[in-house]
């Protein structure tokens, strides 16, 4: 039997929290960046003996980054909310992860899924539309190729409809299921079905159809079948 994947998928509001960062070097550039990306306000604290001047640079674009320079203590393990290990000791994030565990933080190790409590999704991103995709730390090549694949698919207008769908959901009237038939019918379009038509639209086009129809019937009931009327006109060459 397959392994399925038992992780639950969350999305965290992480400006509200305080993130402690372990290592300086390209996986902790790697990481800060991650967090960055999605969250630029959150308040992180790196520490490492030494940065990358990258990190240094994405960290001084962002004031809530702090960076201290030196040796990880537990210290600094009071008042995070959440815990990255980045560094090439597998000895210090085995320490950071039981001191971490002491005080009931979660932790990400990186390359080490057996000592991580969470892991970092790859994440497509259209405005306020975000998807992640998680493969339970199996590959995270397999996770990015499928971000890959869905960043061609989804169209970049998807935010547009995002972005009107709360002042469509206040315009729509009757209980919570008609409410959800409606949405359904708004957003058929993006699942290949039939386009939403407004019902206003749908009226005309009724009003429009049952017009042309009577039309045609009253023409019918007058002038009935007929015969072609003669002419005088040669017959054409053949």
């Amino acid at each position: 039997m397959p392994v399925q994947n038992p992780l639950f998928p969350v999305f965290i509001k992480l400006e509200t929290l305080r993130v402690l960062l372990v290592g300086g070097g390209n996986v902790g550039l790697e990481k800060l960046a991650a967090i960055l990306r999605s969250s630029p306000a959150t308040a992180v604290t790196v520490v490492s003996l030494t940065f990358l001047p990258a990190l240094r640079a994405l960290a001084a674009r962002h004031p809530a980054v702090r960076l201290h320079v030196g040796p990880y203590a537990d210290t600094f393990l009071e008042g995070a909310d959440l815990v990255f290990c980045a560094t090439d000791d597998p000895a210090l994030h085995r320490r950071v992860v039981a001191a971490a565990h002491a005080l009931r933080l979660l932790v990400n190790v990186a390359d080490t899924p057996p000592l991580c409590d969470f892991y970092l999704s790859s994440v497509v991103q259209k405005g306020a539309l975000k998807v992640a995709v998680s493969t339970n730390g199996q590959s995270p090549t397999v996770a990015k190729r499928l971000r890959a694949v869905l960043e061609q698919a989804l169209p970049d207008e998807l935010d547009d409809v995002l972005q009107k769908m709360p002042a469509i959901r206040k315009q729509l009237a009757g209980d919570f299921a008609a409410k959800v038939k409606a949405l359904d019918a708004v957003t058929a379009g993006l699942a290949g079905g039939p386009g939403y038509v407004a019902p206003a639209t749908r009226r005309w086009r009724a009003l429009a159809v049952g017009a042309l129809l009577a039309t045609g019937v009253l023409a019918a009931a007058r002038w009935g079948p007929q015969a072609p009327k003669p002419t005088d006109e040669p017959p054409a060459a053949s």
